[in-house]
């Protein structure tokens, strides 16, 4: 375990000191007129993003995320600024927009999410106290024999639960935490196998969540249609899961992902440093009547409601088909509406079942509450810092970028386009968002002038937004990839960057070689089989690379 020093308070308080520095000039040279749709918009994420990663520190980085945009929107003005963090409404054309804490605490959908999170922890504290959850574990540790068995078990179910990225995150930690523990696999590489099999599997599946948001960012065109044909060239998302596979079988882990997988293996602790943040969420009694059952009956009843939730929400029972009830669909209303469902589905069958008394069942609900209360925090900091970006106006500040780009360097396009994501959805910690921004843009600018380009760069566009969403701290995303695996939050973060942005170099090179061959050739289908392909064996030598510098550095 890695022990926290005294020395470590100096990195800290460095940062907040600088940060502090930084925000008195910026009230001397800045006025809110001269921030608003300029790089400043950007400013407040890139603070709150370095302080967490600095200070290890995530709320209270988040919070001065939230500040420092407040100050810079008022104008450095103290009652601006108190109301613009909590709660403020801002004419917007002919629309009020609201920002602020409150604001975003009062969004249905955000609460949705909420009310989500909470259900799901209540029924992983059911299946925990029935002996579900140990019974399975038992079960698996008979048929999963050996480490690389049980991360290949985590990426299978990943696969397999490609509706949304929230249900995928939650559902994989609870099923597999069990069994990845028993095989000494770290909290982080847990977290990690969860995140990398969330939303980079959901940007492929043309039945989910995230199939509906981009059908509905693009206007004029048959959405469907372009996500179907822009998934071969998802390169960060395809890669993303060859990088897992290989990482696994090859025993490649490098970086501080390497630090927590060792003392896994050697020394049995799955965290590695002092912070535990769920820890005694399991501490409850368990009932010896558990079986494999308790745990397999609420995660099929979870799975099957929350699809019939979001197709209800999409209008499958008015009509519509199946196809497009999932691009018409309310994630959060679904979502709600499936989990409630299942929730009271299993209180009902631990009843039958008597392995809980209905006093026990109750003593869950605050339980799975608490449980989720890390997450909850962090959601609501990262969503409130989001609006505060908005206010500022990243979004047209950014749109100006990629049409300027987009008219000087058409052969670049796409690996313009993915960098440009990369660097939004890092730095507001939404991929959605950057989605929202930039597909309209791509279309707009080449629907008329070069349809297999505008096929490329919308693919671009959502691999950059999952790579950049896949590394950001402040992503709901990877908050809900550390509550599902129980990791420390920065802990997950801080292993997870090196391997995202090797796959984010590799994609870039990848989207380049597609590029040059689609401009030489006119042939899309051909550049999506050769660039593929391409990206594979590079991340093998790269990673092969990575393997054998680790062996030389540990024998010097």
């Amino acid at each position: 375990m890695v022990e926290k020093g005294k020395s470590r308070l100096g990195g800290p308080i460095v940062a907040f000191i600088c940060v502090i520095l930084f925000l008195i000039i910026a009230a001397n040279v800045t006025t809110p007129e001269t921030v608003q749709n300029t790089f400043w918009a950007l400013v407040p994420p890139i603070i709150a993003i370095g302080l967490a990663l600095v200070t290890k520190e995530v709320y209270s980085s988040l919070f001065i995320g939230i500040v420092s945009a407040a100050l810079l929107y008022s104008g450095f003005n103290f009652e601006r600024t108190m109301q613009h963090i909590f709660l403020d409404e801002v004419v917007v054309g002919e629309e009020t927009a609201s920002y602020g804490i409150i604001a975003v605490l009062s969004d249905s959908y955000n609460v949705g999410i909420l009310i989500f999170l909470v259900i799901l922890g209540i029924m992983v504290q059911l299946m925990n106290r029935t002996g579900g959850s140990a019974a399975f574990g038992e079960w698996a540790s008979g048929h999963i024999k050996s480490r690389v068995g049980a991360q290949l078990a985590t990426i299978f179910l990943g696969v397999l639960i490609f509706i949304d990225d929230y249900f995928n995150c939650l559902t994989v930690g609870s099923v597999m935490r069990p069994v990845t523990d028993k095989n000494k696999v770290s909290r982080a590489k847990l977290a990690y196998l969860i995140d990398a099999t969330a939303a980079p599997v959901c940007i492929i599946a043309p039945i989910s969540s995230w199939a509906a948001a981009v059908t509905g960012f693009v206007k004029g065109q048959n959405g469907m249609s372009l996500f179907i044909r822009a998934i071969p060239f998802n390169y960060y998302a395809l890669l993303t899961l060859v990088m897992m596979i290989l990482i696994v079988v090859m025993k490649a882990d490098y970086g501080p992902m390497a630090v927590h997988e060792k003392n896994a293996i050697e020394n049995g602790d799955l965290y590695t440093t002092p912070d535990r943040p769920y820890a005694g969420s399991g501490d409850a009694p368990v009932s010896s009547k558990g079986r494999v059952i308790d745990m397999l009956v609420p995660i099929i009843s979870l799975v099957a409601c929350c699809v019939v939730g979001m197709i209800y929400t999409g209008g499958f029972f008015s009509g519509e088909s199946f196809i497009d009830s999932f691009a018409n669909s309310d994630a959060s209303i679904g979502l709600v509406y499936g989990s409630s469902v299942a929730l009271a589905i299993t209180i009902l069958f631990y009843i039958i079942r008597r392995v809980l008394s209905f006093g026990d069942i109750m003593d869950c609900f605050p339980e799975g509450f608490k449980q989720m209360v890390p997450a909850i925090l962090i959601l609501t900091f990262a969503w409130s810092l989001k609006s505060m970006t908005d206010s500022l106006g990243a979004a047209a500040y950014v749109e100006g970028i990629v049409s300027n780009s987009a008219e000087s360097f058409m052969m670049f396009l796409p690996v313009i386009i993915f960098l440009i994501a990369v660097a939004l959805a890092f730095a507001t910690g939404t991929s959605w968002g950057t989605f929202g921004i930039l597909i309209p843009i791509v279309v707009a600018c080449f629907e008329t002038i070069d349809p297999n380009m505008m096929i490329i760069g919308i693919s671009a566009c959502m691999a950059g937004a999952v790579c950049g969403d896949h590394c950001s701290p402040i992503s709901d995303t990877t908050i809900m990839s550390s509550a599902g695996a129980q990791s420390n939050h920065l802990n997950h973060v801080s292993t997870q960057l090196p391997y995202a942005m090797t796959c984010a170099v590799v994609s870039a090179v990848t989207y380049l070689v597609a590029t040059v061959v689609e401009h030489f050739t006119g042939n899309l289908m051909l550049s999506a089989c050769v660039g593929l392909p391409v990206g594979a064996v590079l991340m093998f030598i790269v990673l092969l690379a990575f393997k054998a510098g680790r062996k030389t550095s540990v024998a010097a």
